[in-house]
């Protein structure tokens, strides 16, 4: 702090020079040597123990998150303040949410196989889980070499039920992906399945596996990111909280950190502006809670 600085070099400096150099008042300086040694009042005390626990919010999500998520941490650990206070709390100890990055298109939509018209049509809000589901790619760089991560997202509670990771951008990594989806969450014949045209959803392995469980295809418009616009939310918010913020030595610590991140971080803990700043996980369990409060 700089009048603790000016009160330890006292005997070297005078008073008024090193206020003019540190651009304060003396008036100031004197005021804080008056009120240095008072005991701490309540109110000091409280905001000393909130700018702890915004630093707490803010470290625990790894620098990501800015005043809006970390007013919810606040809130839930029963500290009633206001958005504003948190913001210029952050701003007063430099704390600032990483910008995003812009993404990179990955889809290969010059080939001749068959495509499917745009069924969800920007559509993004969904009643219950397992109505609608968007899937696509994206890349992580490693010191050894690319790798392509394809995931599954429940577009009700922007979740991924579905992830695979490999060094080649195939339609075998699209279909793992999906065939995780489909084991963990064994959706009904009413799922519609969002993807861009890229060849490895339109590849006839790919078509089968929705055909054989009765799922309705849908694609986005040709050279639109829009269209599939969360799961691209969701790559872009990975790559800003996550591979941007790494250098990967290998594609085995790339696969393991995507992973931990999506299962233990995203999915679990999270907040999800457009679910009301809680994460996927929770939402879909306030939604069980809700049906079963309602049938009860």
């Amino acid at each position: 702090m700089i009048y603790a600085f000016i009160q330890e070099n006292v005997d070297t400096f005078t008073v008024v020079d090193m206020c003019r150099v540190m651009g304060v008042s003396k008036a100031g300086y004197y005021k804080w040597l008056k009120r240095k040694d008072l005991p701490e009042t309540e109110r000091e005390k409280r905001k000393k123990e909130i700018v702890k626990k915004i630093k707490q919010s803010f470290h625990e999500s790894q620098g990501t998150y800015g005043s809006p998520r970390v007013l919810e941490d606040l809130d839930d650990w029963g500290y009633k303040i206001s958005l504003k206070t948190v913001a210029n709390i952050m701003r007063e100890h430099e704390l600032s949410a990483l910008p995003e990055r812009q993404y990179q298109v990955t889809t290969d939509s010059e080939h001749d196989m068959p495509v499917a018209p745009n069924l969800l049509d920007r559509n993004f809000h969904v009643e219950a889980p397992d109505m609608v589901w968007v899937t696509d790619i994206t890349y992580i760089r490693t010191l050894e070499g690319w790798l392509y991560l394809a995931t599954v997202m429940d577009l009700f509670s922007r979740k991924i039920i579905g992830l695979a990771i490999d060094k080649e951008m195939k339609t075998e990594l699209a279909l793992s992906a999906l065939r995780m989806a489909l084991h963990t969450r064994q959706p009904s014949d009413k799922l519609i399945h969002h993807s861009d045209r890229g060849s490895q959803y339109c590849s006839r392995a790919y078509q089968e596996v929705l055909y054989e469980y009765g799922i309705q295809v849908s694609m986005s418009r040709k050279g639109d990111p829009y269209d599939n616009a969360c799961i691209e939310s969701f790559h872009a918010t990975i790559k800003k909280e996550l591979i941007y913020r790494r250098r990967y030595q290998t594609r085995e610590e790339g696969k393991k950190s995507v992973r931990y991140y999506i299962m233990n971080r995203y999915n679990e803990r999270r907040r999800h502006s457009t679910l009301d700043y809680v994460s996927p996980n929770q939402f879909e369990r306030q939604y069980v809670e809700s049906i079963v409060s309602y049938t009860s």
